[in-house]
Parts: structure tokens; C-alpha cells; sequence
């Protein structure tokens, strides 16, 4: 699964790059000022790809932690039952990192220890 999600992701923070070069807001829907070049108030088509692409990441269960990193969490349980995160960041080369769900990317901890 990772090599596509590796794609996609790439593809995410390039349209997230370019909307913020055009001062674009995702969160707010709407261009710095209300307004975007010329005048006009609706959307990009750039936007319409990234929510297509954070409809793939939830249908499938995964977690974008942040958008700009590329930062991936997906969802799993640990032997104990507890659920936790395997945690993968944009230009890693494997899932090689793990946290709690409370942990976040501050209380990664190898495989090894899951």
C-alpha cells in the first residue's frame, strides 16, 4: 500500500504547495482577501483534486497528521490490544515508526517496540 500512498501523497503537498503560492486558503475555502486573481471568488480547480485525494486517505483509513510534511498515520493494534498509529513521513522509505493514539509524531518509537 505505501508505494500509492507515497504518490498520492507526493501529489498532496504539490497541490497544497501551489494553492499557498497562490494564496489560496484550504481551510477557509477562499482566497487571502476573499478574492482570487481577477476577481473571481470561486475556487481552484487544484482544491477540487486535494478533496478528492482526502477522500481516498478516508476511505482507506489513513490519517493525514499534516499535509505540508506529508505525514501519514495508519491505524492498527498492538498485541496488548491497545490501538496505536504506525507512523510514515513523506521522503522515509518504509513504515519504520509507531505511536500511541495520544503520542502523536513527538512519541514515535521504532517497530521494533510495538
Amino acid at each position: 500500500m505505501l508505494p500509492t500512498v507515497r504518490q498520492k501523497v507526493e501529489e498532496l503537498v504539490r497541490l497544497k504547495n501551489h494553492l499557498d503560492s497562490i494564496h489560496y486558503d484550504i481551510f477557509k475555502h477562499q482566497y487571502l482577501g476573499g478574492k482570487g486573481p481577477n476577481g473571481q471568488r470561486y475556487h481552484p480547480a487544484e482544491l477540487e483534486r486535494l478533496v478528492e485525494l482526502m477522500h481516498y486517505f478516508e476511505k482507506e483509513g489513513l490519517v493525514i497528521k499534516s499535509i505540508q510534511e506529508g505525514l501519514v498515520d495508519f491505524p492498527c493494534v498492538r498485541d496488548n490490544r491497545e490501538e496505536a498509529y504506525l507512523c510514515w513521513k513523506l521522503g522515509e522509505a518504509d513504515i519504520d515508526f509507531w505511536h500511541t493514539i495520544n503520542g502523536g509524531f513527538a512519541g514515535r518509537q521504532p517497530l521494533a517496540h510495538l
